[in-house]
């Protein structure tokens, strides 16, 4: 318990809550039986108010375009039904589905005004329902009337997700969501042992609230669970209290529960707030840049050689598990913006603090896992957008979400084997749902507003999540840190004009931790996180990383799908809850609250991180199978999975340390389209002649202008020049 948890043992695909201990009963099966076939389920009134519209709107985007066919060719899975059955439900769960069960589908199961598919069994996904917020709360009137459709948008979107997992493997599969769905869900709920009927009812042994539904036939095969008995209603006890069998424990729910809805289940309000991020930013000297220059755009452009070019449109969803969120993504991206609602009273909301609460109360309603807001500095817009475009900031105000990519799943992986796309995608998707439904919800009641994703964003997000006093920037370097859950997260951003209050950057000791850790810099598969010392860049104090090689590994990785292997290796990817390992929630409370302990135990937090194999694979926790897409179909991957593991011997001298930097005056004509090849030769040599963060204050300080390699490349004066694109499959909007 000091350095592990009994979750380190609980296999994936058991999920949060401790089903398999109820009792089960099988008499359960034939009296389902007899019950009469239902109609298609649907909304039974429409949708009371702004958030009810956004969220069935969102909902109707995830079954518009979910796919309609299965694969040409079947996956080389095996033939065992527990191991596909470990694949799917981990699936379900990794999306964030409370519970998952498998059933198969008697003929009254499929109702009596829809359509029988040839599917056998079905995969049953229960998300439990969000809590009102607190009288005073302006979302209290917004979330109140709209919490069904809360659940039914984010349980639906997961089982369209599904539903293409499954037909990219080869098989026949259909999302049955509120609305839209040929199968009875309740009846599917109790086969499949997530409730018991009471009455007219369902009831959950460990969900006390409301509950949504949604279902995945499919002719897949798959290893079934049984009803649950009557008696599993009294399943809640000592041993859930305590987190019986590793999983997530009551008193755990029971603290999150607690704490009021404008508040994340982590206790950032503990952190300690400052005036500025930690590290020095000269504001002004930091350029606006272009969205032409960011890495992933160059090698869409083929900046970065053919095949980097090629493989730019392939890294992130040349899994299976990535399959049924595409289509999804690109279909939010015309709805991103809008113009606001102007029979609207955005007078009624002229309580900054108040508005601030309601925003966040609604984000973590929506599945963000940390939020918080700030004001845009001008430097955080983008100069130029991928069409060659110039960019005018249009907003005050950002409100940032952070985006958990899952722990467990990361314990199991590699960190840049074939589920680190998913991991990001997954992020990136459900970043773009709450972001989306959050603008849509604000211009109903007359505010400007518009999402900010990684498809399409017209800001920076590393510089707002900094401003936003989500964390601190870290020796990866162009990534923040959150004291509680590290660097394992993604970003989303809405901005607005609404009048909110802002939060204060945090400050927990981060730079101090960085500057005495390389654990990061020695486990990057390609070495393109520095080893050395701080540098400035484009008016930021930052560990540069060399974003080129970075990318290019990212995009060309033959043995995984993208790559998280820092997020999964640094020390400070850990569970800081109540059932966390005793050790790491002193260690945390001491970083966060004794920061003078500091220098006594960062040497031995890191060694420990080492000696405990912090960042090793847990086989426990690998559910996926891994598959590689050619063709549109799956198979064995070409070259191989990652097996990397910790590698404490791998040393380099920064000194030899062969980076390539791109600074303002070497980034790309921002309103070129065409080919820029990149001169790495040149963004070699560069380094040498940058400033120390000591040397630019002083510098600066003294009125004497910023360096010119910090003046970004001037556009073509004629206009854009070459093809445009429209917005990226897959990008980050990074500091770059």
């Amino acid at each position: 318990m000091f350095f592990t948890t009994r979750n380190d043992r609980r296999p994936y695909h058991l999920g949060g809550f401790p089903l398999e201990i109820l009792p089960r009963d099988d008499d359960v099966i034939a009296e389902e039986g007899a019950r009469p076939p239902i109609l298609s389920p649907g909304y039974n009134k429409p949708a009371d108010g702004p958030l009810a519209q956004s969220l069935r709107g969102y909902l109707d985007i995830f079954i518009a375009t979910a796919m309609k066919q299965p694969a040409a060719a079947k996956a080389p899975v095996p033939d065992d039904l527990h191991r596909r059955m470990v694949d799917v439900k981990g699936y379900g769960y990794f999306m964030n589905a409370s519970q998952v069960g498998i059933c198969r589908i008697p003929p009254n199961a499929w109702t009596s005004n829809g359509t029988a598919a040839a599917h056998e069994f079905a995969v049953v996904l229960l998300l439990e329902h969000g809590r009102v917020p607190e009288a005073g709360n302006p979302a209290r009137d917004w979330i109140a009337p709209a919490l069904g459709e809360a659940g039914d948008a984010r349980i639906g979107g997961i089982a369209v997700c599904l539903s293409g997992h499954i037909q990219k493997m080869g098989h026949g599969a259909i999302a049955h969501v509120m609305g839209a769905g040929d199968l009875d869900l309740d009846r599917l709920a109790v086969l499949a042992g997530l409730a018991v009927r009471d009455g007219d009812g369902l009831r959950n042994p460990f969900i006390k609230g409301g509950f949504s539904i949604a279902a995945v036939s499919t002719s897949y095969g798959l290893e079934v669970d049984r009803p649950l008995a009557k008696a599993a209603l009294a399943g809640h006890g000592l041993g859930y209290w305590l987190g019986r069998n590793g999983a997530t424990s009551g008193r755990e729910r029971n603290r999150r529960a607690g704490r009021a809805t404008h508040l994340s289940a982590y206790p950032m309000e503990t952190v300690p707030r400052v005036d500025r991020p930690t590290t020095l930013i000269l504001d002004e000297e930091v350029p606006r840049v272009s969205k032409r220059a960011a890495f992933f755009e160059r090698a869409a452009r083929g900046d970065l050689g053919a095949k980097a070019m090629r493989e730019r449109n392939r890294f992130a969803f040349k899994q299976p598990h990535t399959a049924g969120m595409m289509a999804s993504m690109r279909a939010m991206v015309p709805i991103q913006g809008g113009e606001p609602n102007v029979g609207a009273t955005p007078e009624d909301y002229s309580d900054p603090a108040a508005n601030s609460r309601a925003l966040k109360s609604l984000s973590y309603l929506l599945g963000a896992d940390l939020t918080g807001i700030c004001e845009i500095p001008d430097y955080a817009w983008f100069s130029h957008g991928t069409k060659g475009e110039q960019i005018a900031p249009y907003h005050k105000y950002a409100v940032v979400m952070l985006i958990d990519q899952e722990f467990d799943t990361m314990e199991g992986a590699a960190g840049d084997d074939w589920i680190s796309g998913t991991q990001s995608m997954r992020a990136y998707l459900r970043g773009a749902e709450i972001a989306g439904v959050m603008g849509d919800t604000l211009r109903q009641l007359g505010f400007p507003a518009r999402s900010q994703t990684n498809v399409d964003s017209d800001v920076l997000h590393i510089p707002l999540v900094l401003w936003a006093g989500l964390g601190e920037l870290s020796r990866i370097g162009e990534l923040v840190l959150n004291p509680f859950v590290g660097p394992r997260f993604k970003s989303v951003v809405l901005t607005t004009d609404m009048p909110l209050e802002v939060d204060k950057p945090v400050d927990f000791g981060l730079q101090y931790f960085c500057e005495n850790c390389t654990k990061c810099a020695r486990e990057c598969p390609c070495d393109a996180i520095s080893w050395g010392d701080k540098i400035m860049f484009n008016g930021y104090e930052m560990w540069k990383p060399d974003a080129e090689r970075c990318a290019r590994y990212r995009l060309t990785n033959a043995k995984g799908s993208a790559c998280g292997r820092c997020m999964k290796t640094c020390p400070l990817n850990k569970v800081v809850t109540a059932d966390g390992p005793i050790l790491e929630r002193m260690a945390s409370w001491c970083g966060i609250n004794a920061r003078w302990l500091k220098p006594l135990l960062v040497p031995i937090a890191v060694w420990l991180d080492d000696y405990l194999g912090k960042g090793r694979r847990n086989p426990l926790k690998k559910w996926w199978f891994d598959l590689e897409v050619v063709d549109d179909v799956c198979i064995e991957p070409v070259k191989g999975v990652s097996q990397r593991d910790l590698n404490p011997s791998h040393k380099i001298d920064p000194g030899k340390q062969k980076m390539a930097y791109y600074p303002a005056n070497m980034m790309p004509v921002p309103n070129d389209l065409n080919t820029q090849t990149a001169d790495r030769k040149a963004a070699m040599a560069i380094g040498a002649v940058f400033e120390s963060p000591v040397i630019a204050a002083i510098r600066a300080n003294r009125g004497k202008a910023a360096p010119e390699y910090n003046r970004p490349t001037s556009p073509h004066p004629e206009g854009p020049t070459g093809q445009g694109r429209g917005p990226a499959v897959y990008g980050d909007t990074k500091a770059e």
